[in-house]
Parts: structure tokens; C-alpha cells; sequence
């Protein structure tokens, strides 16, 4: 009896035995397996360092050749630096302004590449940029303005640059205006004309009456640019080329005088933006090339790359031809009077600054005395 008992009790201890050993056998498998997943991690985890790294390693490299090439470009500039304690920048105008960057454009009529003294500005031209809105005005001031210029009294606005280059043509529009201006940018009518044909040319509507006068400056404009005299032959909107459109802008002698003429300077310079977003980044390389050299300016390099980021976001949204009210005067010479210099300044601030509520500096009040007793005009 009890042989035939010890048989299922050994059966039993090996299945026992083998249980346990079984039971044993996975517990090292998993200790062994673990250490190999963990090494496989690691192992995964350093390549991938490896390639962030040899990305992050391009990626400077790509924005090191991208910087030293815009900055060999914006290094074609001819650079000058101004003294802005000397600008006539009230802390008022300096405070109410804070959110606009204010930037005066000047086109000279040189006969050669030197751009500074005793030219006069034909063209001016207030680029005002809202950093907030990324809005952009441009502000046309009419040549024959009657205003205070330091040093020289009441005179045209376009001696200004004449008298004292860049510095007391920026001084004369922040004073008689109330202006923060601080940059400015000067470009001779040769470089214009070179650029619109960089462009391909710009799309203008030539009115008949435009039409009459345009041919006559394109003679006088080929002569000073050396450009090629093709005339107009036709009005209506067609594509004009550089020496084209420049004469365009040079016309005052259809209605409206030298206000439509400065009227007609924003249009070619709206033409040119909106025909430089179409171009390639090659095509806008090449026409870079040629603007740059003939540009005159104390904007730095650092500053004009910091822009560039948002420049596709800035969209130019409105024209302004100042002074809004104007009579004319004949004293030694003829001269455009704004009636008042005051309320003018006042309609300025509250259409391009959003100010409903602007009083004129007591500088500009003054300023528009003068011109009141010097003139007559009130209204």
C-alpha cells in the first residue's frame, strides 16, 4: 500500500522542482533583457543628440551665410552718422510719437553721385511705419512749403537740404511739424530710373493732360541719366520705363501744379514696392545690387536686417499730400504758404497719428506767427 503512495508524491515534488526552476528561469531572463533595453534606449537617445545637434550646427551656419550676405549687400550703402541731440526732437513730440517710426526719404536732382550739399530736394517724402499696426503713410511735403529753416528764416522747404544736407532738412520738418525723425535715406532721380528698369518696369495711368508734358521731361531726363529717350505715345495705363516714369513724376505744370506732381512721386514709388513682391528672390537680388550703391543714408546695416523679419508685414495704407491748405505768394520768389502752419500741423497729427485731440507744440505756433505776419494769410 504505501509503495504504490510514493510514486505521485515524487511525480509531485519534481513538477514542484521543475516550477520553481521555470519560475526562477524567467525572473534572471527579464533581469538579463532589461539591461539590454535600457543600453538599446540609451544607445537611441545619443543618436538623436547627435542629429539635433548637426542640425542646430546647419541651421547656424545657414543664418551666419544669410546675415554676412544681406550685410555685404546693405554694406554697398553710402553711410553717414548723425548727431540726433541736434534733430530738434522735442521729449513731448518724442513721447506722443513713441509708437511710429518716422523716416525721411529724399530725392535730389544731382547731376553726379554726390548726394549731400547743395542739392536741393525735389522729392520729400515721410515714410511713417506704425509698429503696432505694421501700417505705413507716406507723407508728401510740397517743395515750395513756406517754412522756418534754422539759420535762414522763413524759405522754401527744399533749400533746407540745400543749405545743410541731411541733419537741417531732418531739424526743419521735425520742428515745423512736431516729428520725431531721426533716419533718413537720400537717392539721386538717376538711381529711380535705373531701379524701375531693374523692375521690368511699373504700371501708371497717363491721363491726355499728362500726356502733353510727359515726353518733354523724358528728353531732359535721358540726357541726365544717359538712358534711353523712348517716348510716350499713347495715355492710358500702360508699363512705363525708368526714364519713363521719372519724368512722370517730374510733371507740375497740369492742374494741380506741384502738388499733383508730388502726388504723382507716390504713385511711381507704390508701383515700384508692389512690382518688387512679384520678383524672385534672384531678380530682387539683382535690382538690390543695382539700388543700393546710390542710396545715402545713416539707417546702419544692423537696423534695416533687424527689419526684415516683419518688412512683408508692413503694407502701405495711405498717401498724404501736405500742407493740406496752401495759397500762393510772390515776395523774392513764389513760395506755397500753409494757412495756417498750426491747424495744418493739427489736421497732420490727428489723420496720420491717430491724435483727435492734438495741440501744436509752442514751437510751431510761433513758427506759424511768423509766417502769418510775414504773409497775411489767416484762412
Amino acid at each position: 500500500m504505501s509503495g504504490k503512495h510514493e510514486m505521485p508524491k515524487k511525480r509531485r515534488n519534481n513538477e514542484k522542482m521543475e516550477s520553481r526552476n521555470i519560475r526562477e528561469g524567467n525572473v534572471k531572463a527579464r533581469k538579463m533583457e532589461r539591461p539590454r533595453k535600457e543600453k538599446t534606449g540609451r544607445r537611441g537617445l545619443k543618436i538623436f543628440g547627435r542629429i539635433v545637434l548637426v542640425l542646430v550646427i546647419i541651421l547656424v551656419i545657414l543664418v551666419g551665410v544669410i546675415a554676412a550676405f544681406i550685410t555685404s549687400k546693405l554694406g554697398k550703402m553710402q553711410q553717414v552718422t548723425l548727431d540726433e541731440a541736434d534733430l530738434g526732437i522735442s521729449s513731448q513730440v518724442e513721447e506722443n510719437l513713441s509708437e511710429y517710426r518716422n523716416i525721411a526719404l529724399f530725392g535730389v536732382d544731382s547731376r553726379d553721385s554726390n548726394l549731400g550739399k547743395g542739392n536741393r530736394s525735389d522729392c520729400i517724402i515721410i515714410a511713417s511705419l506704425n509698429n503696432k499696426t505694421k501700417e505705413v503713410k507716406l507723407i508728401s511735403v510740397y517743395r515750395d512749403t513756406y517754412v522756418n529753416i534754422e539759420g535762414h528764416g522763413l524759405d522754401k522747404i527744399t533749400h533746407a537740404y540745400s543749405y545743410g544736407e541731411a541733419p537741417l532738412a531732418i531739424k526743419t520738418l521735425n520742428e515745423n511739424f512736431d516729428l520725431n525723425i531721426t533716419e533718413f535715406a537720400t537717392v539721386n532721380f538717376d538711381s529711380v530710373a535705373e531701379a524701375v528698369n531693374a523692375l521690368g518696369g511699373v504700371t501708371i495711368n497717363v491721363t491726355n493732360e499728362e500726356l502733353k508734358y510727359i515726353n518733354d521731361y523724358i528728353g531732359e531726363t535721358a540726357k541726365v541719366t544717359g538712358l534711353s529717350d523712348q517716348k510716350v505715345t499713347s495715355a492710358g495705363k500702360q508699363t512705363l520705363n525708368g526714364v519713363q516714369a521719372v519724368a512722370y513724376s517730374r510733371i507740375r505744370y497740369t492742374s494741380g501744379g506741384d502738388y499733383k506732381r508730388t502726388e504723382r512721386m507716390r504713385t511711381v514709388i507704390e508701383a515700384m514696392i508692389e512690382k518688387f513682391k512679384t520678383k524672385s528672390i534672384s531678380e530682387m537680388n539683382q535690382i538690390i545690387d543695382k539700388i543700393l550703391p546710390e542710396v545715402y543714408t545713416n539707417i546702419t546695416s544692423g537696423d534695416i536686417f533687424s527689419l526684415l523679419p516683419s518688412i512683408a508685414s508692413f503694407k502701405v495704407t495711405d498717401s498724404i499730400g501736405w500742407p493740406y491748405e496752401t495759397k500762393g505768394i510772390t515776395l523774392d520768389r513764389w513760395y506755397g504758404v500753409p494757412v495756417t502752419l498750426e491747424s495744418n500741423v493739427k489736421q497732420l497729427h490727428q489723420e496720420a497719428f491717430g491724435e483727435p485731440d492734438y495741440v501744436p507744440s509752442e514751437r510751431v505756433k510761433q513758427i506759424s506767427n511768423q509766417i502769418i505776419q510775414k504773409t497775411g494769410y489767416t484762412n
